[in-house]
């Protein structure tokens, strides 16, 4: 199996540096600053690329394992909240939350619900977050 590589340099203090970072295949890169992380100035943050990271592996895992079901998605939508937040010792993602809209045809919806219940924590991504950040989940057919 393949392992994907990315870089970040900061320069600077913490509150008046920059960051910039980028992934080995050129498709992801950005500035980042403390602006961008923790207040709403321009530039992206780690916590964006892990909420996209989130949401494109729980779209695909939650398409394999409707597949396996017997009922193959056409179309999986997954947006993903990461939440950072003050913590007694400093800083910490506390929540990722999920919003899935999936259209499924011939799908049940609680099975559909059960199946996007146990992809939530079976997930590679998932699984790193596990036991560390609240992991949520509105999942629902389209109508």
């Amino acid at each position: 199996m393949p392992t994907r590589r990315a870089q970040a340099t900061w320069k600077g203090t913490l509150r008046e540096g920059k960051g910039t970072f980028s992934g080995e295949s050129g498709a992801i890169l950005g500035d980042y600053s403390f602006g961008s992380r923790f207040g709403d100035a321009g530039g992206t943050n780690p916590e964006e690329l892990l909420a996209a990271a989130e949401a494109a592996c729980f779209s695909m895992a939650l398409s394999l394992a409707l597949e396996q079901a017997g009922t193959p998605a056409e179309q999986v939508e997954t947006r993903a909240a990461c939440t950072i937040e003050k913590v007694a010792d400093g800083f910490a993602i506390t929540t990722m939350h999920l919003t899935c809209v999936a259209r499924v045809p011939g799908a049940d919806r609680d099975t559909f619900k059960d199946i996007a219940e146990a992809t939530k924590a079976a997930c590679p991504i998932s699984k790193v977050m596990l036991g560390n950040v609240a992991l949520e989940l509105d999942a629902r057919l389209e109508d």
